[in-house]
This record gives structure tokens, sequence and C-alpha cells, in this order.
């Protein structure tokens, strides 16, 4: 089976806790404070690797999740950073977010690479709050948490040249013979159920990569069939052969029909370069139907040859008008950005104070990603954090919407209890 979508989780590392420590050593009795930071949390990070060609991997496994940040030690030891977690993927994956659709990355060229999360920042060891008046502070910070979402994974095969037509044309045939591949071959009455590719070599220094496109249907720029999982590998190409069957009853129409549904899924496609190929030469049907289509055909504006892919006849000479065709057609478009990072916006002030059955919930990025870093055991990391909620005004807030002693207050995953 051909895997060319799938949804995965992914999660960048946690930064490591930072340490409260102090210098402890003898003739040392005033050592001060020697906690260490702790360490960043590993990213998430695609890359292309040529060699692949599907996403049947991430169906297999689904959840990825990088190294975690080691904690801070003592005499000012900083933990190592987290694994980042770097995963493969095909050239022609387009990555978005999936809860929101947001396109993140269209990954085509060998060996790109974008972060899609960044880890977590390591905490603050007590050694980074020591001032003049804090000379021994036994304040620290908790590593910031990852990032988490899921991800959408949609592979658009990238070829040089398309074979499109219905299905029964030829196409897997005519790829078996032209190159290595070894697609699937028989008179089904329906189609192929996946694309194939197959690298063509006119001579020793000159190749094409060809991909098989399963035969379309009427209706399938509205979905019909698997119209919509098959045209997207289409719009990669950069030259299309549209092979007709010459042994159909209407090979005009089919063609027509064809063209249309393209057109109608993407105007763009109607640019193409396109040859148009009767195939089955080799049949009386396809040999009375070769002057009227090349007539027609040549009428519309397109280029016409005719071959059988059984007996090889005219397929050398359609390789080389395909490979003329290419060397003209326009270079593929790179997408704009190679790298994009997705990051915790630590800038974002804002929150929202909700009444709940047993409390009160504050969200807010900032106010949550605090808490996650903050030591609630320890007397002064606490009046911090006391301090950083009346300077938001999220204290203020929280009393004006009718907090009391004892209320249970919700901020991320952390639970607290209001006090005077």
């Amino acid at each position: 089976m051909f895997y060319d979508r799938a949804k995965i989780y992914v999660k960048s590392g946690d930064g490591g806790d930072g340490m409260i420590g102090f210098r402890r050593e003898k003739f040392v009795p005033l050592g001060g404070p020697s906690g260490g930071d702790g360490g960043k949390g590993g990213d998430i990070v695609l890359t292309v690797n040529p060699s692949l060609n599907s996403l049947i991997y991430f169906h297999r496994k689904v959840h990825f999740r990088a190294g975690n940040g080691k904690h801070g030690g003592t005499a000012n030891k900083t933990g190592a950073n987290g694994d980042s977690l770097v995963l493969e993927v095909p050239p022609g994956t387009l990555v978005r977010n999936a809860d929101s659709g947001e396109l993140l990355a269209d990954l085509t060229r060998d060996g790109q690479e974008v972060v899609i999360l960044t880890g977590g920042r390591g905490g603050r060891g007590n050694a980074r709050f020591a001032s003049s008046v804090n000379q021994a502070p036994r304040i620290a910070e908790r590593g910031e948490p990852g990032e988490e979402f899921w991800l959408e994974l949609e592979l658009k095969l990238i070829a040089d040249v398309g074979i499109v037509g219905k299905p029964n044309a030829g196409k897997s045939t005519l790829l078996s013979v032209v190159s290595a591949a070894q697609p699937k071959i028989a008179n089904y009455p329906f189609t192929t159920l996946q694309p194939n590719l197959g690298v063509v070599e006119l001579d020793e220094f000159q190749t094409m990569v060809f991909a098989d496109i399963p035969g379309l249907i009427e209706g399938a720029s509205e979905g019909i069939g698997l119209g919509h999982d098959f045209l997207r590998h289409v719009e990669r190409t950069r030259v299309l052969i549209h092979l007709l069957d010459g042994s159909a009853l209407e090979p005009l129409e089919d063609w027509a029909m064809i063209n249309q549904e393209l057109a109608m899924y993407d105007v763009a496609m109607e640019k193409k370069p396109q040859l148009v190929v009767m195939n089955k030469l080799d049949l009386p049907d396809a040999v009375a139907w070769e002057p009227l289509l090349a007539e027609e055909i040549g009428k519309a504006g397109f280029p016409f040859c005719a071959i059988s892919a059984v007996t090889g006849a005219g397929v050398r000479d359609m390789l080389f008008r395909v490979k003329k065709m290419l060397d003209e057609a326009p270079e593929p478009e790179s997408p704009e950005e190679d790298l994009i990072v997705i990051t915790v916006d630590t800038e974002d002030e804002g929150f929202t104070v909700e009444r709940e059955e047993d409390g009160w919930r504050v969200r807010g990025k900032r106010i949550e990603r605090i808490a996650a870093m903050t030591y609630f055991e320890f007397d002064a990391t606490l009046l911090r954090f006391q301090q950083i909620l009346e300077k938001m005004g999220i204290t203020e807030a929280l009393e004006e919407a009718g907090v009391s002693v004892g209320d249970t207050v919700y901020i991320g995953g952390e639970v607290l209890e209001w006090g005077e």
C-alpha cells in the first residue's frame, strides 16, 4: 500500500531544572551560591532523505519525543542538553499543523531541514540570582516544558514527468518498459492504487524521473474515487505525458475529459507542457485512430505521437521528445522559506480568569510557563511567583472576580491554594 498521508504527535524536550546549591569547602566559609543551570531540551527536526518515497514509517509509529535536558549540578555545572530528534521524510513532503491546518514547511530538496519545535530552555540555577542585596539566594527555576502538537504530513511526489490517462491506458506498462520500475500490471477493471516512480536513462548522462499517476476518472477533481489523492501528485511534475488508449471507443473524449479534470483541480495544470501519446499501436483499432487523433490534437495545439508500450514501437523517439520538452520547461519554484522554527511566545502576557466548579482557572502562555518553571516547595521562589502575579495584574484580576482565602487556583498543571 502507498502511504502519502500521515498524522503524528511530536513533542520537544523539556529543559532541565536549575539547582539550588552552595559552595561548601574547607577554609571557604562564605563560598556563595553554586547551583548550575539546567540543559536545553532537544528539538524536533524534519530532514529530507531522497531515498524515501512514502510515509509508511509514520504509520508504524505515531508518537515522537525529543530528549529532555539534564538538571544543573553543584559547582555551577550546567546540565547536558537533551538529544534532538531528527525525522526523515521523502522529498515533496508538506508539513501542516493538524489543528489549524497552517502550512509549516514544504520540504523538496535533498538534505533540507526544518526545526519544527524547539526544546524548552534550561532553568537557571541559584548562582544566576545572586546580587549585592541577596548574596545567598535560595531561588532557582525548573526547566521550561517542551512544546507539543499533532502534525499532518502530506506527500506530493516530485518527478520530472507525470504519466496521466484513464485506467487501462497502459501507464504502468509504459513505465516498466522505459525504467527499472516494476509496477503490478494486468487488465484490471479498476485503476492502479498507488503512484509509481521510475528513473529513465536516455544515455549514460541523461536521466528523467517518471511518475505513473493512477488512472483518473470523471469527477476526479471533485474527489470521486481517489481523485484528490491522485491529482496532487501531478502538481509537482514539470511535463505531462497524456496517454490515450488506442483501443478505446472514444479516445478523443477521454483526452478532453482528463484535461477538464486537471484544469478543475488546479488551473495551473492547463499550462503544463503536455505530450499526447496514443498507446497500443500494435492493435488494429489504434492504427485506425492514429491519423484522426494526430489531426484533432494538432489542431488543439498539442504535440502528438503514437507508440506501442508492448512492442516498444515509437517509445525511444517519444522519450527524446519528452526530454526536449523537459529542457525547455521552466524550473520548479522553490519554497520561499527553507527554515521554520516554532517557538513559545514568551512576550505574550495576556491572561484570562475563569470560575470553575472547584476553583479558579488562570490561562495565559507566559504565566503558565512561569508556573511550570517555579519551585513551589521553597519560600523564596513562591514569594517570587506571587510578585510576578501582582506585576502582571493577575492578583488584582482574581480579587475583582471574587477569589477568597482557601480557594483553589489552577495555572497550567499547577494547583495552588489562595492565601492572604
